[in-house]
């Protein structure tokens, strides 16, 4: 691979160029260009098999994309300059790549939590560890996340004595909890039951208030209209249409998009 692309300060925080992505004879993304600005929340929705996760995934590199570049904050993902070659990207190592992904949070439809350790055990891990933050500032910060996702009263309990919509708010105050520059949500409500959708749902309004870029893939229509400062429609590994909530959502131009609100709505 190789780009003759220099970012500027005025580059958007996450720029998608020509992103590809093929396992076997089957693609999954036929080439998706999308940008998305410091302080944006972006929702991407679409019917099952459309690409969504295969992408939010390639933008953090679990997923390599077969071609094109996914740049956060002017790195490219998975990649560095070859000093041997000009204009050549050479693939980083697993230890280069954990380095990168430290800008970036991401929220998993199940939640992943290390059942042997506390609430309070599972979101100080990667900060003492990762980033080498010491034990008494990685606990203060953790407590005032579990404060933000409204769980302060359980740092002691384990996994297993919560329910899923608290798993996933620990979930999320452990991603925050390595200071990201952008979260990446993949239908983080799916796996919950309907109650519990709501709490989960709420702390994410409270992030996107507070300025944090974020990325979800969700078929939460109302959370896309209310929140969402973009919505992207994907259908077969394509961006069908995007736009404000109120323009894609309420009056969609591809008959695509009309299609499938039409079955969600």
């Amino acid at each position: 691979m190789s780009t003759t692309d220099t970012a500027t300060s005025t580059d958007p925080l996450v720029r998608l160029e020509k992103i590809r992505k093929s396992y076997g004879s089957n693609e999954v993304l036929r080439g998706i260009d999308l940008k998305i600005a410091s302080g944006e929340v972006v929702c991407i929705l679409g019917p099952s098999g459309s690409g969504k996760s295969t992408l939010l995934r390639c933008i953090n590199h679990i997923e390599k994309p077969s071609s094109g570049f996914v740049i956060v904050d002017e790195e490219v993902i998975g990649f560095r300059k070859d000093a041997r070659s000009a204009g050549a990207l050479r693939e980083l190592k697993e230890a280069e790549l954990a380095r990168q992904r430290r800008t970036m949070g991401m929220v998993f439809q199940r939640f992943n939590l290390f059942p042997h350790m506390t609430v309070l055990e599972n979101i100080t891990h990667a900060p003492r560890l990762v980033r080498h933050v010491a034990s008494r500032k990685a606990r203060e910060r953790a407590l005032e996340l579990l404060d933000t996702v409204g769980l302060k009263d359980r740092a002691s309990a384990y996994p297993g004595q919560l329910s899923g919509g608290q798993q996933q708010r620990v979930a999320i105050a452990r991603a925050l909890a390595m200071d990201p520059a952008l979260m990446l949500f993949d239908e983080p409500t799916s796996a919950l039951d309907p109650e519990l959708v709501g709490d989960v749902l709420e702390v994410m309004k409270k992030l996107a208030q507070q300025g944090l870029t974020m990325i979800v893939v969700t078929h939460e229509i109302g959370f896309a209209r209310e929140v969402a400062d973009r919505v992207v429609f994907m259908d077969n590994g394509e961006i069908i249409e995007q736009g404000p909530p109120h323009a894609v959502i309420d009056d969609p131009q591809h008959e695509r998009t009309r299609a499938f609100l039409s079955r969600v709505l």
